[in-house]
C-alpha cells in the first residue's frame, strides 16, 4: 500500500467550489480499482487548508489516476483556487500487519 497525502491551500473565495470539485473527483477515483480509499478532509480552524488522503494499492496505481479523465478535470478546474502550489508527502502502511511492511 501507498498512501499519499496532498496538502492544498485554497483562496478563500475557492472554498466551496473546491470542495464541490474534489468531492466529484474522490467519488470516481474510488471506483478506481487501484486505489483502495480517498479522502478529502478539511481543516478545522482553518477551512481554507484541505488534505487528500490517497490510498493506492500498489506503486503503478498513482500513475493510472493520474491518467483518468475525473483527475484531468478536477486538476484542471481547481488549478487556479489555489493560493499556494500544493505538494504531497508519500508514506508507507505500518499496520495493519497485511499491509506489506
Amino acid at each position: 500500500m501507498l498512501i499519499v497525502h496532498v496538502f492544498v491551500h485554497v483562496k478563500p473565495e475557492c472554498i466551496e467550489a473546491f470542495r464541490e470539485a474534489s468531492a466529484e473527483n474522490a467519488r470516481n477515483s474510488v471506483l478506481e480499482p487501484g486505489i483502495a480509499r480517498f479522502d478529502v478532509i478539511q481543516q478545522a480552524d482553518d477551512p481554507s487548508r484541505f488534505v487528500l488522503v490517497e490510498v493506492y494499492r500498489t506503486a503503478e496505481a498513482p500513475a493510472a489516476h493520474k491518467e483518468t479523465a475525473h483527475y484531468a478535470r478536477w486538476r484542471d478546474a481547481v488549478a487556479e483556487m489555489m493560493a499556494e502550489p500544493r505538494y504531497s508527502v508519500k508514506y508507507a502502511s505500518v499496520f495493519p500487519p497485511d499491509s506489506g511492511w
